[in-house]
């Protein structure tokens, strides 16, 4: 199992996303860091998971609902480095 490790960028769109959805609704912000979360977590045993991308190199993109992570994928650790929302552009 890889360890999982998270950028400033992703903590920090993490943090916006969850924030986003809070204001609305503090229940759905809830659960949707759980679900997502839970996602991102299945990458410490199946780094494969998401494809490769085009650009930048070895970098991987999974699919989490209407979520999408940027990550790649070293020795001991799965680096994620970024999160967005589809309706956004990263």
């Amino acid at each position: 199992m890889k360890r999982l490790q998270f950028t400033a960028s992703a903590t920090r769109d993490l943090r916006r996303l969850r924030d986003f959805i809070a204001e609305h609704d503090p229940a759905a912000a809830a659960r949707v860091s759980k679900r997502l979360g839970r996602t991102i977590r299945l990458l410490r045993d199946q780094p494969a998971l998401g494809k490769e991308i085009e650009a930048p190199p070895d970098v991987r993109e999974l699919v989490a609902g209407d979520y999408f992570v940027r990550y790649t994928v070293r020795v001991s650790a799965v680096v994620v480095l970024r999160v967005w929302h589809g309706r956004e552009s990263c």
